[in-house]
C-alpha cells in the first residue's frame, strides 16, 4: 500500500506491506524499517491524547485512529509552526486558552445536578487535538482569530453553575472571537470526540447578547434604502 507524506523538503512516497493499518502503525513502520529521519508526533495511540492529530487528504484525522487507504497523502495541521515533517508546535494555539480566559472566573458554591452536567458532558470531552483549529478557513484571513477549541471551553465554564461572574470571559471573546467565526461548521465535523464547537459559539453569542453585546458587523452592512423596495421613495 503505498502512500505520500508531506515532509519538511518534500513529498515523498512510501510503500507499507499491510492492508489496512492504522495511519500511524504506517507511520511507525516507515520510521522503525524504512527511515528513521521521519518525524511524527504519537503518545496514547488510543484516540485519548489528540498528540497524533495530522491532515490526510486536506482533512483533520487523528493518526491512532485512521484506518489507511491506498494513495492517501498525509501532511502536517495547519495554521502551526513546523517543526519537522508531521511534528508540529502546539504552543501558539495553545494560547488562545490564555487570551479568551477559558476558565472560572468566579467560582461559588452550587448544587451541581445531572441536568447541569449533561449541558456541558460533551464539551468536557475536548482532548486539545487541535483538528478543529487546523479545520477553521477564518484562520488562513484572521491569524488572530481565537480558535473553536477555546471557544468551547469558554461555553463549557460560562456555563457552570459554579461560575459566579462569567462576564470577563465573554468580554475577553468579543474581539477575534464569536463574531469572527462564519458558523460554516468545519471543526464540528472533524472532531474526533463529536464535540459541536459551531454551536457553543452560537450559544456564547446569545449570552453576549445578554450581557449587551451585538455583531459589530452589522454596523458595516448595507440593507439598501426604501428606494429599492418597488415605489417606497
Amino acid at each position: 500500500m503505498q502512500l505520500t507524506i508531506q515532509r519538511t523538503e518534500a513529498i515523498v512516497t512510501y510503500e507499507v506491506p499491510f492492508q489496512t493499518p492504522t495511519l500511524l502503525q504506517a507511520l511507525y513502520h516507515i520510521k522503525q524499517q524504512i527511515d528513521p529521519s521521519l518525524t511524527f508526533n504519537s503518545n496514547c495511540r488510543s484516540g485519548v491524547c489528540g498528540t497524533c492529530s495530522v491532515r490526510v487528504n486536506g482533512r483533520e484525522q487523528l493518526a491512532c485512529a485512521y484506518r489507511l487507504t491506498e494513495g492517501d497523502h498525509i501532511e502536517p495541521l495547519r495554521y502551526h509552526a513546523v517543526e519537522r515533517d508531521l511534528k508540529v508546535d502546539k504552543s501558539e494555539a495553545r494560547a488562545t486558552l490564555q487570551q479568551s480566559q477559558a476558565w472560572l472566573q468566579s467560582s461559588h458554591d452550587a448544587v451541581i445536578t445531572k441536568q447541569a452536567v449533561k449541558l456541558t458532558e460533551k464539551q468536557s470531552d475536548c482532548i486539545l487535538c487541535d483538528s478543529c483549529y487546523s479545520a477553521c478557513p477564518v484562520l488562513a484571513v484572521n491569524p488572530n482569530f481565537i480558535g473553536p477549541f477555546a471557544l468551547t471551553r469558554v461555553y463549557r465554564y460560562s456555563t457552570d453553575p459554579r461560575e459566579a461572574d462569567a462576564k470577563p470571559a465573554i468580554d475577553a471573546i468579543q474581539t477575534n472571537g464569536i463574531w469572527d467565526c462564519t458558523l460554516c461548521g468545519e471543526c464540528t465535523a472533524v472532531c474526533p470526540q463529536g464535540i459541536d464547537p459551531k454551536m457553543d459559539i452560537m450559544m456564547l453569542r446569545s449570552t453576549s447578547a445578554q450581557f449587551g453585546y451585538s455583531d459589530p458587523n452589522f454596523s458595516s452592512m448595507s440593507f439598501g434604502g426604501f428606494g429599492d423596495f418597488g415605489g417606497f421613495q
